[in-house]
């Protein structure tokens, strides 16, 4: 079995972005989403990751926040001996990465991908009239 990935979120933010992903790179069933709803818990959220990763041999994870509730909660799965990687910040490019790496069987770096995708538009969309 691939490797899976696992988003996490305050609220739907993981469903919503899985959806925008899929419009773009088609249908992921190696995506899942585990949301944290606001008359959840931190235990009720962390009875849900166990029960979406039951069974998950190999997976990654990926949280919309350093330091919010969903990271938290997962976070300490690995601290007492979980085997995962675990990154805050996710983004769409993020997502994209880790299904290209699936589909050319190749690693990824999600944090450089993340990173490489950020741009100012204002700053390309100006030139100097130099540049002409």
């Amino acid at each position: 079995m691939d490797t899976q990935l696992i988003l996490i979120s305050h609220g739907t933010l993981c469903e919503e972005l899985k959806k925008s992903t899929e419009m773009i790179m088609g249908e992921q069933s190696c995506i899942h989403t585990v949301s944290l709803l606001p008359s959840e818990s931190p235990e009720d959220f962390q009875k849900k990751f166990k029960e979406a990763t039951r069974g998950m041999d190999d997976f990654i994870v990926m949280a919309d926040l350093m330091g919010g509730t969903p990271c938290n909660v997962v976070a300490k799965e690995l601290m007492i001996g979980a085997q995962f990687d675990l990154y805050a910040g996710m983004n769409m490019p993020m997502v994209i990465s880790f299904i290209n790496g699936l589909l050319t069987q190749t690693s990824v770096n999600p944090v450089e991908d993340a990173k490489e995708n950020i741009y100012h538009v204002n700053q390309l969309l100006t030139f100097d009239e130099d540049d002409e």
